[in-house]
């Protein structure tokens, strides 16, 4: 029942809380986008969620604008991201405006990460593919482990990143399509608030390593 019905209602309630609790960060958000590099508040992509479905996520731009954006690259480039830019991505507010993507009902609070479309051969592809069933989340156990591990690499690291943090993230992505639940959903949110809290104080979240 949790599945079909009850995880739905959670991520209208989560979303809508968190979307008015955090509207002073939204403001102040918008504020340092404009000043650090005026153009659009808002970078919006198209990404792959449930059912192979295509929907246009949005998040806060935090890198400077350049014609012919690439996406294939599983890592950001470094040298475009601007100085707001990378607080608010290592606070994950970037991430923020995702709550409007989960009202719509193209994304859940906790689910696999949604797939840009020149990833699809990479984490949507054999066994892969199951992660189709549900529908794309905010945050997640793949996502948490990529935002502990993954952030320590850079564009140049990707052969390295693709050895070391791949392989485990999209083993954890179908672990969630095959044994969430709410219990499951609820310890994700905590275990993201934990990651955010801990990269404050530039500190490993130990207590999610063990």
């Amino acid at each position: 029942m949790y599945k079909h019905f009850f995880k739905r209602v959670l991520d209208i309630i989560i979303s809508l809380v968190g979307f008015l609790l955090s509207l002073p960060i939204w403001f102040i958000t918008i504020i340092g986008i404009l000043i650090n590099d005026f153009g659009p508040i808002f970078y919006k992509s198209i990404r792959v969620g449930k059912g192979n479905k295509e929907f246009e996520m949005i998040k806060f731009r935090s890198m400077r604008v350049v014609k012919n954006d690439d996406e294939s690259s599983l890592r950001p480039d470094q040298d475009r991201i601007f100085c707001i830019g990378k607080i608010i991505r290592k606070l994950k507010i970037d991430e923020l405006p995702q709550l409007i993507n989960i009202l719509k009902g193209d994304m859940a609070i906790v689910g696999p990460r949604p797939v840009a479309k020149h990833q699809m051969n990479i984490f949507r592809v054999g066994k892969y593919d199951e992660a189709k069933m549900v529908r794309p989340g905010l945050t997640g156990p793949a996502a948490l482990y990529d935002y502990i591990y993954g952030d320590q690499f850079e564009d140049s690291d990707l052969d390295k990143y693709k050895e070391e943090v791949l392989p485990t993230r999209r083993e954890l992505e179908l672990i969630y399509v095959r044994k969430y639940g709410f219990l499951f959903d609820i310890k994700m949110i905590f275990d993201t608030g934990w990651c955010i809290i801990c990269s404050l104080f530039k500190k490993m979240p130990t207590r999610l390593l063990n």
